[in-house]
């Protein structure tokens, strides 16, 4: 037989087993055509002398050249890095094979790691993390990261390749040194799926807190591109990590949670922020631990501003809700301060961009997160910093919210949100919030500006009928229990709402041709006023419904009342026929708080004030004995720790209702109880000793002079509760205001005129009055 003597060219012109490249059959014409057994497979030549690996060293550091993520195409290979060609020699039978340089994987990793790094893994990404643990260099395994991620999607489906077995991947995450440990994470987050718990688990404790750690600092550092190869693989699978609930409740992910605020404080990649929202949101899901340390690290400052730059209806934004959502729930009124107000504010301003502009599931969380921040306990003193907000397109995405809920077929949980949004928004920026321009994205051109107030009103109407019937069933029909009770007073708070929108939407109306109130024709003026008597008569019906069954004490009938008064205030003769046989009724209504009627008086005082201008007013006040709850309802205002009020309109108009009646008192033949007036004597007397205005000295002088007209000295004494005093009280009253005759009171001379001619009346029945002029 011969023998071929080869040169060292000759190896690159064959075809070897351990080559990839497919081997050439004509290129060795005498080779046998059918396989030779027993041949012995040769390696390439290795080093004499082995090595121990090294102690690891840190993370690797930055470099500078690099960009996370993104595909830098095809890698180059280090000269080494393919079979060596070159001078070798032929092993005798028996040697062994000289142990120099380990294989790129055998030292490295476990042999069945190795088979699964080279096989299971992208080329590209196996040839350098390969490389990368042989020659204990970091650059390799940061350009392998950007690979893989560049190549596939981080813990995706898995693809149809050979996925390894978890425990060679354990092995790596338990390794000496970095490198391993950071290719044992690669491994995982390519071919183990998210919701594979238990195998999440146990690779957490394998690879431990301290690395991950590591990690994630190394990653949030400054400088360097290969921060956020870092940043995105630590996030990666911190995030895989917290869908196990023992991982996410911990107190080492709670303790991450600053860190995270902070990365996201310094607006990183857009698919990095969606792992930092998935991992807040589970770690706050958790544990309250966790949802304490993300509200108490500024959790509401850091992610409402960010939610401008995702993108509208993404699952980052989805997210984003859901965490703002479970925050707000979490506020207590202890922690209530102003810069807890200050990030609610931001809150609103960022998540009412989203209930204008989304159309779909996601549209309902944001009105539900707006809802709850409204309906806080401390919600008003939210307002001015909502004022104060440098751009105020947060107020026209409301608006456009609002009216996209409203006009659409939803559920009426949801218009009833809506709603409160609407009368919170009035609250803030005024009934003029109403009249606005409305751009929808499903509709080319704008809505009327008046579109927003008519879908309110209407809206209000319907849920004042549904509420105020629900209610009715409630009280009278349906059996008490706890749940009902419950149900009960959620549904008038509720109705509340619902009468605060109507008692807004009437104030505006009453502007209509000033310069703040316009509509856009008197066709929608018509409409407004023709919902506004139905709404007012459905109230009345439920007001007639509690007077038949006996009820007189109740939050939302003292409401009822309230919202009737400032409806009639504008048009007193609306509804006149179910007002007249109301409204002893209504006068008799008291709050649960009330010991008696007080505010239900008042509510009405404008109403009442306007009819008894007309003798037809003050005969239904006469008869219906409304007279005495305006008496008492003065009494109460002008008495020294009396009840308070907003201003002193309402003392006013109940002078005002007091005298027109009594000027009418002939006309209708009215005969006053002196028991209820001479206790209004002695309060006028006593309020005017107290005050130094002229125009309250000379209505409290008026009165008394109207008063005086039915009576006398004597009776008066005759009276429990009036003496002498109070009769020298009376007397200094009348010397006063007589005394500014001549003094140029223009604004106060009627009610001189009705002293001097009442004086001239009944000056012979009040001595004491006289002798003190004289």
């Amino acid at each position: 037989m011969g023998v071929a003597v080869l040169n060292p060219q000759d190896c690159l012109k064959q075809n070897f087993p351990h080559m990839k490249y497919p081997r050439n059959p004509t290129s060795c014409p005498n080779r046998q055509k059918k396989p030779v057994t027993n041949r012995t497979r040769r390696s390439p030549p290795r080093n004499q002398a082995s090595r121990s690996p090294p102690v690891a060293p840190p993370l690797p550091p930055h470099r500078a050249t690099f960009s996370a993520f993104v595909s830098k195409g095809t890698a180059k290979k280090s000269p080494n890095n393919g079979v060596v060609a070159g001078q070798f020699r032929l092993l005798k039978r028996g040697e062994a094979i000289p142990k120099k340089t380990s294989d790129l994987v055998v030292e490295a990793i476990p042999k069945k790691a190795s088979d699964l790094v080279v096989e299971a893994i992208p080329k590209k990404a196996s040839d350098l993390i390969v490389e990368a643990i042989h020659k204990e260099t970091s650059d390799l395994i940061v350009e392998a990261i950007a690979d893989l991620f560049a190549s596939s999607v981080i813990m995706a489906e898995p693809q149809e390749v050979r996925s390894p077995p978890l425990d060679d991947c354990l092995k790596l995450l338990k390794g000496e040194r970095d490198e391993q440990r950071l290719a044992g994470l690669l491994l995982v987050t390519k071919f183990f799926r998210n919701d594979d718990l238990v195998s999440l688990k146990k690779v957490y404790e394998a690879v431990g807190t301290h690395f991950l750690d590591r990690l994630l600092r190394t990653g949030s550092g400054d400088g360097g591109e290969n921060r956020d190869v870092y940043l995105q693989l630590s996030l990666t699978v911190l995030a895989a990590f917290c869908r196990v609930p023992e991982i996410a409740s911990s107190e080492e992910m709670a303790l991450r949670i600053p860190l995270i605020l902070e990365i996201m404080s310094k607006r990183p990649a857009s698919n990095t922020l969606e792992e930092c929202y998935e991992l807040l949101y589970l770690v706050s899901t958790a544990s309250q631990a966790g949802v304490m340390a993300l509200l108490n690290s500024g959790g509401l400052r850091v992610i409402a501003p960010q939610m401008s730059d995702l993108a509208d209806g993404s699952h980052a934004t989805e997210v984003a809700i859901k965490i703002l959502q479970l925050l707000v729930t979490k506020i207590s009124s202890e922690s209530m301060n102003i810069e807890r107000f200050f990030e609610l504010s931001l809150v609103v301003a960022a998540v009412a961009r989203q209930f204008a502009v989304l159309h779909n599931a996601l549209k309902f969380e944001a009105l539900h997160l707006l809802s709850a921040v409204f309906c806080f306990e401390y919600s008003e003193l939210l307002h001015e910093p909502l004022r104060s907000m440098p751009d105020n397109n947060w107020a026209d995405f409301m608006r456009t919210g609002v009216v996209s809920i409203l006009q659409n077929r939803v559920a009426p949980s949801e218009k009833l949100h809506a709603l409160i949004l609407a009368e919170n928004m009035m609250s803030i920026l005024g009934e003029k919030w109403l009249i606005g321009r409305v751009k929808l994205p499903s509709v080319e051109d704008y809505l009327p500006a008046d579109r927003c107030l008519l879908l309110v009103l209407e809206s209000s109407h319907v849920e004042i009928s549904v509420l105020t019937n629900e209610l009715a069933y409630m009280k009278y029909e349906a059996p008490t229990t706890s749940s009902t009770d419950e149900d009960s007073l959620l549904k008038q708070r509720y109705l509340a709402i619902m009468f605060s929108l109507i008692e807004k939407i009437i104030k505006y109306i009453s502007t209509v041709g000033e310069n703040e109130g316009t509509l856009s024709d008197e066709a929608v003026f018509l409409k407004v006023i023709k919902t506004l008597n139905e709404t007012v008569g459905v109230v009345l019906e439920y007001l007639k419904d509690a007077k038949e069954h006996g009820k007189k004490r109740g939050t939302d009938l003292l409401a009822s009342v309230r919202v009737i008064g400032s409806y009639l205030a504008e048009t007193p003769d609306a509804c006149k026929e179910k007002v007249q046989d109301l409204l002893d009724y209504m006068l008799s209504v008291e709050g649960e708080d009330e010991s008696s009627p007080f505010l239900s008086t008042c509510f009405l005082l404008p109403m009442l004030c306007q009819i008894t201008m007309k003798a037809e007013g003050c005969e239904l006040l006469a008869a219906s004995r409304g007279y005495v709850a305006v008496v008492e309802c003065l009494i109460k205002l002008i008495q020294p720790n009396g009840e308070s009020v907003e201003d002193n309109g309402g003392i006013f108009l109940a002078c005002d209702t007091i005298t027109n009646i009594l000027l009418k008192r002939e006309e209708i033949r009215f005969s006053p109880e002196i028991s209820t007036f001479s206790s209004l004597l002695k309060a006028l007397a006593s309020w005017a000793d107290s005050t130094n205005d002229p125009s309250e000295v000379m209505m409290a002088a008026s009165i008394c002079s109207l008063i005086f007209d039915f009576t006398s000295e004597d009776a008066l004494l005759k009276q429990p509760n009036f003496n002498g005093s109070s009769l020298d009280s009376l007397a200094r009253l009348i010397t006063r205001s007589l005394s500014s005759w001549g003094q140029g009171i223009s604004d106060a001379a009627d009610l001189l005129e009705i002293i001097t001619a009442g004086y001239s009346r009944w000056a012979d029945r009040f001595p004491t009055i006289v002798k003190h002029n004289r």
